[in-house]
């Protein structure tokens, strides 16, 4: 039965609701000193603002050895009443001290596997989809090697692929990857950051290629290109490829969050939703943020 695994368990599809579907609850890395993400309470307080907002689910892409603090999830998931997807998966090499990479790369297939069908470490916690990313308009070695342990992964586990596009670039090549040489379906892929980089031709070359398109902001990083994201959603939707599209608030640094006086996941709710809505119609943004999702994130698990 098609299932979408959170940390408290596999649910229904139809379950999921309204879904912030790329955002992070921890999140740490050697280049962003001093803005992790890493404080419970206020992971806690970010979740509880997201639910009053009318939020129901949150799919936290941190990967491997990023600093997910797995075994604190589904705490903090029944306190606020939230759904929360886990991510297993690879960052840009750069995020990464070179020597926790040693020994790594040559089994990454097998701990995507082991994490999302036994669990991250001891927390017990099961992820329930796979993180990786490409770099500003290239797949380096480590990308690629990456993605090809993710397509491993999917193909033991059909679990789905999620991409870190650099500045919203290499879409097309990492789609040449994935399903092209690789065999992923386009529909188990979710791209990334496409709204950093507006390309209106590469976004519809992508949804017709059947994956799905995360339009995953806003926030303080990336505000150069957030007020154009409504615009390409309409312009998506008007092509035909509505039921593609996926939102997210991306909040990858503690002053992003709402709680730390950043927009925050409430954001997405608050006053993203609503001028989507009048480009759009408030039924067919609804299905963008609960719908698509739901589908984005479920699994006949293997």
């Amino acid at each position: 039965m098609s299932g979408i695994r959170t940390v408290l368990g596999d649910i229904h599809p139809a379950d999921l609701g309204v879904c912030d579907a790329h955002d992070h609850l921890f999140l740490r890395s050697p280049r962003l000193p001093g803005q992790e993400l890493n404080d419970a309470s206020a992971a806690r307080a970010e979740l509880e603002a997201f639910r009053a907002a009318g939020g129901s689910a949150v799919v936290q892409w941190t990967p491997y050895g990023m600093g997910r603090r797995a075994a604190d999830l589904p705490l903090l998931s029944r306190a606020a009443g939230v759904h929360v997807v886990c991510a297993t998966g690879l960052h840009q090499a750069a995020h990464y001290a070179p020597e926790s990479l040693d020994g790594l790369r040559e089994r990454l297939a097998e701990v995507f596997v082991s994490e999302l069908t036994e669990g991250i470490g001891t927390s017990g916690v099961r992820a329930g989809l796979v993180k990786v990313a490409g770099g500003f308009h290239h797949l380096d070695a480590h990308a690629r090697r990456t993605m090809t342990a993710a397509a491993e992964a999917h193909h033991a586990t059909g679990a789905p692929i999620a991409v870190h596009l650099e500045l919203g670039t290499g879409a097309l090549d990492v789609l040449d990857l994935l399903c092209g040489e690789l065999g992923v379906p386009g529909d188990r892929v979710i791209l990334g950051h496409l709204n950093r980089s507006p390309d209106l031709v590469v976004q519809r070359q992508a949804a017709a290629a059947g994956c799905w398109l995360a339009f995953d902001g806003p926030s303080r990083a990336n505000h150069a290109t957030d007020w154009r994201m409504p615009q390409a959603v309409l312009a998506l939707a008007e092509a035909g490829f509505g039921d593609r599209l996926l939102l997210g608030g991306d909040t990858a640094v503690a002053g992003a969050r709402s709680v730390d006086g950043g927009p925050g996941m409430p954001y997405l709710l608050r006053r993203v939703r609503p001028r989507l809505v009048a480009e759009l119609g408030a039924e067919h943004v609804e299905r963008i943020l609960t719908g698509n999702p739901a589908r984005a994130f479920a699994v006949d698990w293997r």
